[in-house]
């Protein structure tokens, strides 16, 4: 019985980075989904800008949220406008970026 003592112990230190690399890929994952949204979002107000005349950079900066807003590039062709946003990471060398896309349409 001496023997098994230490067994619960040793398990749950080998456990343990597994554990906590599987909730930093979690939450990479939903700061991901979170990037998606907003880039859309980011995508639609800047269409909306042009519409009205207004810098779409800036009012796709405007729309996002302090993290996000720092690497956000916006490219217009053929009547679309492209928002590129790059991700907060918690994985160290992981540097995702999102990418979503609006139409501009004149009534």
């Amino acid at each position: 019985m001496n023997r098994e003592r230490g067994q619960a112990s040793v398990e749950l230190v080998a456990l343990l980075p597994a554990m906590a690399l599987l909730a930093l890929a979690g939450w990479q994952a939903v700061l991901i989904g979170w990037s998606v949204l907003e880039a859309q979002h980011a995508a639609r107000v800047a269409a909306r800008a042009v519409l009205v005349d207004r810098s779409p950079a800036a009012a796709a900066r405007s729309a996002l949220p302090g993290p996000l807003a720092h690497g956000v590039t916006v490219s217009r062709s053929d009547g679309r406008l492209q928002v590129r946003l790059a991700v907060p990471s918690v994985i160290p060398g992981l540097a995702p970026h999102v990418t979503a896309s609006a139409e501009v349409v004149r009534q």
